[in-house]
């Protein structure tokens, strides 16, 4: 089983690796291409591709996952909208017939575990 999570993890880096030849290389061409004869600036090499990659990630970006945001948002919303009986309908649904102490994030109004 070990052998298995390190060829996923072997697999997974060399399509990691891939990703940023590609976008290195997309940023490169699109920059070569568009600006010497838009701004009159000078060609690029690809390792300062990827440096300007990196760069508008930081300044643009940032490194986090922007998946999720809107969906905690809308359930949270959804939450707080429902009542005490129908909270207690969802756990059930969600995380079994438990008690109602045993279920994550009952102290508060945040459906997010603590």
């Amino acid at each position: 089983m070990n052998a298995r999570w390190v060829k996923r993890g072997l697999k997974i880096g060399a399509i990691g690796l891939v990703a940023v030849a590609v976008f290195g290389c997309v940023v490169m061409s699109l920059w070569n291409w568009l600006a010497p004869a838009v701004f009159g600036l000078h060609s690029i090499t690809f390792w300062q591709a990827l440096g300007v990659l990196i760069l508008s990630k930081i300044l643009f970006g940032g490194f986090h996952g922007r998946h999720g945001g809107h969906w905690k948002r809308r359930m949270n919303e959804r939450w707080q909208q429902m009542t005490p009986e129908e909270r207690e309908q969802f756990c059930q649904g969600m995380f079994g017939p438990r008690s109602r102490s045993d279920a994550p994030g009952q102290g508060s109004s945040d459906p997010r575990p603590a």
